[in-house]
């Protein structure tokens, strides 16, 4: 299917695991809820569902403050909200059923970890069939040392949305945009 003839896509802005506990430990924690709740309020404006995952298990223990979205995120009353327990948000849970429903083809990405569960649920909903779009800015892993087992934050950051970038999926569209460039209103 060629470019021009791709039907409008239908998105859903998908916001991961932005919660106290990991807003706590984030990279550009400020720079990345203000994209995200920019990104909301345009969603919100567009029509455009919005679809929170909420990470819980033995370490973030439901109805305690660090399981909570933080303040600036939290969903409206007629928002989705999905908990999940593993780093990808559509296995165990009724994810892939509600953008289904709401005729989603398109999942807009946001959220905390970047190597983890951003990366992990933006690779399952390519290999679901959706097309993608990962925000540049909107996503984030924690912060750490430039030196030890993991790429410091900046780095991982980068090397995922070239990653993105650069994943071919057939019949299927992935782009990286910063939030900025997000445009809800032109399917």
């Amino acid at each position: 299917m060629t470019p021009a003839s791709r039907p409008p896509a239908r998105p859903a802005l998908l916001v991961i695991d932005m919660q106290n506990t990991m807003v706590g430990i984030a990279h550009r924690p400020v720079e990345t809820v203000t994209a995200i709740a920019g990104l909301r309020a345009r969603a919100r404006a567009a029509g455009v569902p919005i679809v929170t995952v909420q990470h819980q298990d033995g370490e973030i223990a439901p109805g305690t403050d660090g399981w909570r979205i933080a303040p600036e995120l939290t969903p409206g009353d007629d928002e989705v909200v999905v908990p999940k327990s593993t780093p990808d948000s559509f296995v165990g849970t009724d994810l892939d059923r509600t953008l289904r429903r709401l005729d989603v083809t398109e999942v807009v990405v946001t959220g905390f970890a970047t190597e983890i569960c951003v990366d992990t649920t933006a690779r399952s909903a390519l290999g679901l069939g959706y097309d993608l779009l990962l925000v540049e800015d909107g996503h984030t892993t924690s912060v750490r040392p430039d030196t030890g087992p993991y790429a410091a934050p900046d780095p991982s950051i980068a090397h995922h949305n070239e990653i993105f970038r650069n994943l071919r999926y057939p019949g299927r569209r992935s782009r990286v945009l910063p939030a900025a460039q997000v445009d809800f209103d032109a399917r």
